[in-house]
Order: structure tokens, then sequence, then C-alpha cells
């Protein structure tokens, strides 16, 4: 029986990140923020893809490193290629609503929660923001504690704050 693939890279973006990239043929399945470790994509690929080969390969992902340069670059404000989303019907129903938040703008976790019809759900928006394999793409940045504080981000609170500091939500 021949594997599916999933390919990867490693690559340093234009504001010095060092991030990490998977991709299945139907499109983005993983993001690695600068504070993720190195075994991060290779943990990640073994929970959510069993049945996928790993194949260290820039080339297919070399349209979402050039989507994240501009990105970075302050050209991009939406990204365009799929993605290859791996979670629970809850985490989806998150993310499919993270990504409707524009660039530029931020939302409670209590405001996902109302959104996706789970007005009491507000924790476990987090959970499912912190879980988040594709951040940045999908922009789980964006969201904020309901008295406009920043809270927890799984790349780090300086990460949060550098990627709304891009997006022009905070002074620098």
């Amino acid at each position: 029986m021949a594997h599916k693939l999933v390919y990867w890279t490693s690559t340093t973006l234009p504001n010095q990140w060092n991030i990490s990239l998977a991709a299945t043929e139907a499109g983005l399945c993983y993001l690695g923020l600068p504070h993720d470790s190195a075994q991060a994509l290779e943990e990640w690929v073994t929970e959510h893809l069993p049945l996928y080969q790993g194949v260290e390969d820039d080339a297919p992902l070399a349209p979402y490193i050039a989507e994240l340069s501009e990105y970075f670059s302050g050209i991009r404000h939406t990204f365009s290629l799929p993605l290859d989303l791996h979670g629970t019907t809850f985490q989806l129903a998150v993310w499919q609503e993270l990504l409707r938040i524009p660039y530029g703008e931020t939302r409670s976790y209590q405001d996902i929660a109302v959104e996706i019809g789970r007005p009491h759900a507000t924790r476990a928006v987090g959970g499912a923001n912190g879980a988040n394999p594709v951040p940045i793409i999908v922009p789980c940045h964006r969201v904020i504690g309901k008295n406009g504080t920043l809270t927890g981000y799984s790349g780090g609170l300086d990460v949060k704050t550098t990627l709304l500091q891009l997006e022009g939500l905070l002074m620098v």
C-alpha cells in the first residue's frame, strides 16, 4: 500500500523568524512558530497524519513561504492557498471562524464562542486556539480577552504582540 505524502521544510522569513511548514496534497496542514521545537512538526504529523510518510521538499511549500513572506513584508493581508486542517469538529468550527477575522481586527474568545453557536464555550475556544496547527494563516493571534487584553498564545505572547503590531493593532 502506497503511503500518502506530507511535505515539510524549514525556512527563515523576512522578519528573521525560523519556521517549519508541512503540507499534504490537499493543502498546508502545519506551521511551526519560532518557539516551537524542531520535533514539534514530527510529533504533530505522527499524531494527526499517522498514515502519511514525511518527505523533506521545499518545492511544494514554496507558494506558502511566498505568501508568508509577503505578509511579513506588509504586502499581503489575506492568504489564498488551500489548507488541510485536522482537528475535532469543535476545533474545525473555531478555526473556520478565525479565518473570518479580517486583517487588522480582533475578536474576543467570547465573540468566537457566540459566532459558532456555543456561547458558554469560551474556555474551549481558547483550547481550540491553542491547538491551531496553522497559526498566522488561521489567525488565532487576532483573538484577545473580552476586556481587550492580550491573553495566552501557543507561540508565546512576544510572537502574538509582533503579529498584532504588524497588523497595526498595537503600537510599537
